[in-house]
C-alpha cells in the first residue's frame, strides 16, 4: 500500500462520513480486507481516525443547535462503562468470529437503513 493510496482513502473516507454514510466502517473494511491489517489495528487506526475528525463535526452541531444535551448526558453515562466492556470482551474473542460479528453487524445495520421508512427528509425514522 503506497502512501499515496493510504491519504486518498482516508480522505475519501473522511468526505463519506461527512456525508452521514459511515466512513469509519467503510475504513475498517477497506484496512481489514485490502490493506492487510490485523482486525485489532484496524479498530485502533478507526478509533484515531474518529478522534480526530469527530471535534469539528461536534463543532458543527452545536453551532447548529443540532445537539440534544440531555441524549448527550445519558449516551456518555452509558456509553463510556459500556466501551470500556466491549473493548475488554473484544479482547477475549477470536479475531474470526469478531470479523463475522462485525460483518452481521453491518448487514444489519445496511438492512435497517435500506428498509426503515421515514415520514419526510430530516426527520427520525418511524
Amino acid at each position: 500500500m503506497t502512501i499515496f493510496l493510504a491519504i486518498l482513502i482516508g480522505l475519501a473516507t473522511g468526505v463519506l462520513s461527512g456525508f452521514g454514510i459511515g466512513g469509519g466502517s467503510l475504513l475498517l473494511l477497506y484496512l481489514t480486507l485490502f490493506a492487510g491489517v490485523s482486525q485489532y489495528r484496524a479498530g485502533g487506526i478507526n478509533l484515531l481516525y474518529f478522534v480526530a475528525c469527530a471535534p469539528a463535526a461536534l463543532v458543527s452541531h452545536i453551532k447548529n443547535k443540532l445537539v440534544e444535551w440531555q441524549a448527550v448526558k445519558w449516551g456518555v453515562i452509558a456509553g463510556v462503562p459500556a466501551s470500556i466492556l466491549a473493548a475488554f470482551g473484544a479482547a477475549m474473542i477470536d479475531v474470526r468470529w469478531l470479523r463475522r460479528l462485525f460483518g452481521v453487524f453491518l448487514l444489519y445495520v445496511g438492512c435497517k437503513e435500506l428498509f426503515t421508512k421515514r415520514k419526510k427528509s430530516g426527520t427520525p425514522p418511524e
